[in-house]
C-alpha cells in the first residue's frame, strides 16, 4: 500500500484570524487515509481556535485540486472493515466541514475528482480557477459515490447530481459547476483565484463571528442525521470496492 510520506496537511493562522487548510499529496493530491484523518482533525482543531475567523481550505500545486481516493489504498482493501474505515475517512472530513462551526471557503485551482468534489461541496463557499472541470468518476470503477453524494446533492441539486454519476467517464467544466452552484466564482487564473480569496477571507474575517457562527448553523439545517447516514454510506462503499468488478477495474487504473 503506498502511503507516500511526502504527503502532507498543513495548517496557520493569521493576525487577522484567516486559518489556511492545506493538503498536498504528489499523487494528484489523492487522498489515503492518513491525509483524511489529518485533514479531519485540522479542520477540527480550526473550529475549536477561538482566534479563527474564517478557514480556508486548499491543495498544493497547480494542475489538480484533488484526485479523490487514493486508488493504491483501494486496491488494498480486503475485508468489509477496512472497507468501511478508509471511505470513514471521507466521511469524517465532510462532518468535521459541517460542525466546525467556521465558515470555509474552499480554493480549487484545477481538476477535483470523486472524494475531490465531495471536499469543494463540504466547503461554504467555492472559488476555482477555468481549469477546475469536475469528475465523479466511482461508477466507473463500481462504487458509486456514496460517500459524498449527500453533500454534493445538497450543493447542485439531484438532476445535476445524477448527470456527473452517470456520466462517470466526463468532465463538466468549472462554468457549468458554477451554473449548477458547486463553485460560487470562476476566476481566469490562479493569481486572479489567490487575490479573491484573500480578498474575501479578509472580508469575512472582519464581520461578527457570532453572525458567521450563525450562518453556519442555517447553511446546513437539516443535515443533523449526517454522523449515521455518512457512516451508513461508508459501509456501502466499503463492501463494494471487495467485488471482483472493482477490483479488477482498479487493477486496469493501477496498470496505466
Amino acid at each position: 500500500m503506498n502511503t507516500n510520506d511526502n504527503g502532507t496537511v498543513s495548517f496557520n493562522v493569521t493576525d487577522e484570524g484567516i486559518a489556511t487548510i492545506s493538503f498536498f499529496h504528489p499523487s494528484q493530491n489523492s487522498l489515503p487515509s492518513y491525509l483524511l484523518k489529518q485533514l479531519a482533525y485540522a479542520v477540527e482543531q480550526a473550529g475549536r481556535n477561538a482566534s479563527v475567523r474564517v478557514i480556508v481550505l486548499q491543495s498544493g500545486g497547480e494542475r489538480t485540486f484533488c484526485a479523490g481516493a487514493s486508488f493504491d489504498e483501494l486496491f488494498e482493501i480486503k475485508d468489509k472493515n477496512t472497507g468501511a474505515s478508509f471511505f470513514s475517512g471521507f466521511a469524517n472530513v465532510i462532518n468535521a466541514c459541517r460542525t466546525c462551526g467556521k465558515i470555509i471557503i474552499a480554493r480549487v485551482q484545477g481538476k477535483a475528482v470523486g472524494g475531490g468534489v465531495g471536499l469543494a461541496a463540504a466547503a461554504d463557499y467555492c472559488l476555482a480557477t477555468e481549469s477546475a472541470s469536475i469528475k465523479l468518476s466511482e461508477l466507473a470503477i463500481g462504487i458509486g459515490p456514496f460517500v459524498i453524494s449527500p453533500v454534493v446533492i445538497r450543493k447542485v441539486g439531484l438532476a445535476a447530481f445524477s448527470q456527473l454519476t452517470i456520466r462517470a467517464s466526463d468532465f463538466q467544466t468549472a462554468h457549468w459547476a458554477l451554473e449548477k452552484g458547486l463553485f460560487n466564482e470562476v476566476y481566469d487564473d490562479i493569481p486572479s483565484l489567490n487575490e479573491a480569496v484573500l480578498s474575501l477571507s479578509r472580508k469575512l474575517a472582519s464581520y461578527n463571528p457570532g453572525a458567521l457562527a450563525g450562518l453556519k448553523q442555517i447553511l446546513w439545517e437539516g443535515t443533523e442525521n449526517w454522523d449515521q447516514l455518512l457512516a451508513e454510506r461508508a459501509a456501502i462503499s466499503g463492501e463494494l470496492v471487495l467485488s471482483e468488478f472493482t477490483q479488477q477495474a482498479l487493477n486496469g487504473f493501477l496498470k496505466k
